[in-house]
């Protein structure tokens, strides 16, 4: 990422992510798509309602290992093998104690988060299972993603593609065998999706202990070192906040979504799938920004850094923006995959005309977020996004659906609270000095 033609490597390191994501996408939508046309639209919004709150636990906890990544690009950036040594087995022992953490939380909490959440009586017993199975895989999870951050931030984006297309191809074949033939349920969807993730997180894992260069684990090495934990966390845990406020956020609009009926959470849970390949560009780029800024400002390239966060930040906001175009021209087409019922198809494609021409600002913010996050000042996104994604979003919900209690009015919340927060981001990037934040503390 120090050397070669920016826009080359930005593309280049991006291009795989996105392959990756599109493949995460497609098993997500796979387990929609025979839920909803095998099973019908109440098993559809049972696994459509537990979205928030898989992003809320799960988002948390990875969203602490980027402080592991940043910490191990920058000390790559910078040459120091032994530094990157101590970073990866201090962040990869880390992940299996937290993912430990998020099976026990995940399965004991699960009946009273969709409590309050409000989910319907004949939704929760399926939601409940879904969410239940779910969370058994929630080791495999967090070790995956705490090993891919490990590659990214060294600069391989394609190992965590390959080992996606296995996980999908057992994804697929196993969501038609134990919901299509064997009449699982919606268990058998969630059991299809831990399954695989076990698999790709075992591939991350065995490719660690073989890999060549100071990323290589070794078993005898596997500890917590207090100081780097300390590091990362220090950058890793506004991510993790971070991650968990727009997920509360986004628990509050189901919420609100629930009060609406079974017909609402399938119709804005289907569209909810759909625009979730609008954030494959968008995090991929945010992805491939954070590894490039963080090893460029490692080894001091100030200029590069400048002219990089410009480039990849345009390349973000324009792919985000043809496809919100072809979403909101063929929103009903596009929602057919997951149900064919014309009240369904009605609330999700309000959704997508509501919110699909402002996905440029959604690209912008978490572009900017990722910039950021490369340079280490995790704290900016934090703050940005529990201001505007967490209490503005809240504010506007509970107060505006009091006066005219509609569904669409919910879905405004999106592009009204991505507005403001672009702003501030703009405003930070032009105006503070982010590009010298390594020089001034040791990481």
């Amino acid at each position: 990422m120090t050397e070669g033609s920016i826009t080359k490597k930005l593309i280049f390191f991006a291009a795989p992510l996105f392959l990756g994501q599109l493949l995460q996408q497609l098993y997500n939508i796979i387990d929609s798509a025979v839920v909803g046309n095998v099973l019908g639209k109440e098993s559809l919004a049972a696994v459509a309602s537990t979205g928030s709150i898989v992003f809320l636990m799960v988002g948390f906890i990875n969203g602490l290992f980027m402080g592991n990544n940043v910490i191990v690009g920058k000390r790559y950036g910078a040459k120091d093998h032994e530094g990157v040594t101590v970073a990866v087995h201090t962040g990869i022992a880390f992940s299996f104690a937290m993912g430990i953490v998020l099976v026990l939380s995940g399965t004991l909490l699960t009946p009273q988060i969709l409590k309050l959440m409000g989910t319907p009586a004949d939704v929760l017993p399926k939601s409940t299972l879904y969410l239940r199975i779910f969370f058994l895989g929630g080791l495999s999870n967090v070790v995956y993603n705490a090993c891919c951050g490990v590659f990214q931030a060294m600069g391989d984006s394609k190992r965590p593609l390959y080992y996606l297309i296995v996980s999908t191809v057992v994804n697929t074949v196993l969501d038609i065998l134990f919901v299509g033939f064997l009449g699982f349920g919606v268990g058998g969807a969630a059991a299809a999706t831990v399954i695989a993730q076990t698999i790709s997180a075992v591939l991350a894992f065995a490719k660690l202990l073989r890999v060549d260069g100071p990323h290589r684990i070794y078993l005898n090495k596997l500890r917590i070192h207090g100081e780097t934990l300390k590091k990362e966390l220090s950058v890793g845990l506004p991510t993790g906040i971070q991650n968990s406020v727009i997920a509360i956020g986004n628990v509050v609009v189901q919420s609100n979504i629930n009060a609406f009926g079974s017909t609402a959470m399938a119709g804005s849970g289907s569209y909810f799938k759909l625009e979730g390949f609008v954030f494959l560009p968008i995090v991929c780029m945010s992805m491939a920004l954070t590894t490039f800024v963080s090893q460029n400002l490692g080894a001091g390239l100030y200029d590069r850094v400048k002219k990089g966060t410009r480039i990849g930040a345009t390349i973000g906001v324009i792919s985000a923006e043809v496809i919100g175009v072809i979403v909101f021209l063929f929103a009903p087409l596009l929602l057919r995959m997951f149900s064919s019922d014309p009240d369904v198809l009605k609330v999700g494609t309000t959704q997508a005309h509501t919110e699909s021409l402002f996905y440029c600002l959604l690209a912008l913010n978490h572009c900017l977020a990722g910039i950021l996050r490369g340079a280490g000042k995790t704290k900016v996104p934090m703050t940005v996004m529990l201001s505007c994604w967490c209490l503005l979003r809240i504010t506007y919900i509970t107060v505006i659906v009091r006066i005219i209690p509609k569904v669409n009015v919910i879905f405004w919340a999106y592009p009204l609270t991505w507005s403001v927060s672009v702003i501030i981001f703009l405003i930070y990037y032009f105006k503070a000095d982010w590009i010298h934040n390594f020089e001034k503390k040791a990481l």
